[in-house]
């Protein structure tokens, strides 16, 4: 049977997942492109309906007998194939690295102040507000933890979603894009810690412990001495690095060298606990154009057009599968529409508040709806709220989960409807401050 053979040898299977998610991706995309809605948009909606095959096929009679086999749903099971998420997480990590490379330090060092800002506003808001929501929809007697954790997971800001929609608008590199980038970064740092916080909160409220001070105070100073030590060593290193690179006498150096650097500082990043798509964005914004001048003289071509193309191929595998890792038939509960309805809108609304503090004549709507989208990095929120028990019992229900899991699925859709829509507007029509 040839549904026998796609499930049993891997490579083949592999083959038929990229051709599936890529035409998936573009149809997905063309779709929304045509009703005036950014492509990752339609990509992610696109992977929602793909998760949904299964059961469609297996309610319907006439169709052949392999599209219900248990073997062919398992395969379309895309946000459990392990094939499929390494595919999607080379996807993240290329577009930013990408992003990394459309800016450099001296610019973000402009808007460092302006990031700092939105971000520490862009965690504090939407968990401040998340705690009230929590608080007046979850039944009394329910743990405090358990609210701490629907502000945690909605103070995430997914910089690879809001990253896309401005490189697709041509804006990654104005200041309004740089100011959203950089908070977006400073967000996975502070994500990170509050996460860390709650995580132990729950965890000693379960077993009578203190929290995990010095863990937290460990996991900060790494976050930052990492940092750091990209944005300097990295920039001494890297011109030496290239330029022993541009020795080599075989053809197509630039490219697999420029990967390679930024797998590995992805790599060095999550050893000091923080997402490898921060490391990747650091490798892409230290290596700056005179860094790689005498091999894009010699190969002719620019860095940057030797990335894009990968990115194309890759980055909307990420898109599909982040819509693919949630199930519809959760949301359908009328307390779970609630609760995903109340905490999408205090959702946007403490993200969109970030954009006030920016100051230095940006918009305050691109700026606002730039740091709306959850995407992956909520998504990774409520993956560790599923680990953590209270006293024997799992800290977020599955009625809790699904509306959290709505709340970051309807922000990730609206936040690049909405960062496309005022881009689109003629400039003088987005507020400044």
């Amino acid at each position: 049977m040839p549904y026998a053979i796609l499930v049993s040898d891997p490579l083949a299977s592999t083959l038929v997942l990229l051709a599936m998610l890529w035409l998936a991706a573009k149809l997905g995309g063309e779709a929304a492109v045509r009703l005036k809605l950014p492509a990752v948009a339609g990509q992610i909606l696109v992977g929602v309906l793909l998760v949904s095959l299964p059961s469609l096929f297996s309610g319907l009679p006439k169709l052949p007998g392999f599209l219900k086999s248990p073997e062919f749903l398992k395969f379309m099971d895309f946000a459990h194939n392990p094939q499929a998420n390494v595919l999607a997480y080379i996807g993240i990590v290329l577009l930013m690295f990408m992003v990394g490379l459309e800016s450099s330090v001296p610019q973000m060092m402009k808007v460092g102040w302006a990031s700092l800002r939105v971000a520490v506003v862009g965690v504090i808001g939407p968990m401040a507000l998340g705690l009230m929501g929590a608080y007046f929809l979850l039944p009394k007697g329910t743990p405090y933890a358990v609210d701490l954790f629907i502000g945690a997971c909605l103070c995430a800001t997914s910089i690879g979603i809001s990253a896309s929609v401005l490189r697709e608008r041509n804006a990654s590199d104005s200041q309004e894009g740089r100011v959203v980038i950089g908070a977006a970064v400073i967000d996975d740092v502070l994500g990170l810690l509050v996460l860390v916080a709650v995580s132990g909160l729950a965890e000693a409220s379960s077993g009578g412990g203190p929290l995990p001070w010095g863990s937290l105070g460990r996991t900060l100073g790494l976050a930052f001495l990492f940092l750091a030590l990209a944005l300097t060593v990295g920039r001494w290193l890297s011109p030496r690095i290239f330029g022993w690179a541009s020795r080599f006498r075989g053809e197509e150096i630039l490219l697999p060298f420029a990967l390679a650097f930024a797998f590995v500082l992805a790599y060095m990043g999550s050893l000091v606990g923080l997402a490898t798509i921060v490391g990747a964005y650091a490798a892409g914004l230290i290596l700056e154009h005179h860094h790689v001048e005498t091999l894009q003289v010699k190969e002719r071509r620019s860095l940057e057009e030797m990335v894009q193309p990968v990115v194309a191929i890759f980055a909307p595998l990420f898109f599909v599968l982040t819509g693919a890792s949630i199930d519809p038939s959760v949301l359908l509960h009328p307390n779970t529409l609630l609760m995903a309805g109340v905490l999408t809108v205090v959702g946007i609304i403490g993200k969109y508040i970030s954009g006030y503090v920016a100051g230095g004549g940006t918009s305050v709507p691109i700026i606002g709806w730039g740091m709306v989208p959850r995407g992956e990095v909520g998504l990774i929120f409520v993956s560790v709220g599923r680990t953590i028990n209270i006293n024997g019992e799992p800290l977020l229900s599955p009625e809790v989960q699904a509306g959290v899991l709505g709340a970051i699925l309807l922000t990730t859709i609206l936040g690049p409807i909405g960062l496309s829509w005022v881009l689109g507007k003629p400039k003088g029509q987005n507020k400044q401050v």
